[in-house]
């Protein structure tokens, strides 16, 4: 995962690096690496406590199956292959014994 972070010049020559929400953490560091490290270990700690970052979708919810609606219509080959489907039926019909 990548998030966005802030990375400035402070006064005294160090820097500071910002995360904004859903982290909206800060840290400090004497160089660019250290800045970065400091906040990525307090990222990482928020973490391994349990928060979750996760996706809500609003609105009506599509049926997942729907995009798949219609694919085969006009096929030729799923024509062929209902029909097979009918004939196998139709013999194992007429094989069947009746108790």
């Amino acid at each position: 995962m990548q998030i966005p972070v802030l990375l400035e010049r402070v006064k005294g020559n160090s820097y500071r690096a910002r995360s904004t929400e859903p982290f909206a953490l800060s840290a400090r560091g004497s160089t660019r690496q250290e800045a970065l490290n400091n906040l990525r270990a307090k990222l990482q700690a928020r973490l391994k406590e349990g928060t979750e970052i996760v996706g809500l979708e609003l609105g009506p919810r599509q049926d997942p199956w729907l995009e798949f609606a219609g694919m085969f219509q006009g096929d030729p080959w799923i024509e062929d292959w209902k029909k097979s489907v009918r004939e196998y039926r139709q013999q194992v019909d007429r094989n069947r014994v009746s108790p």
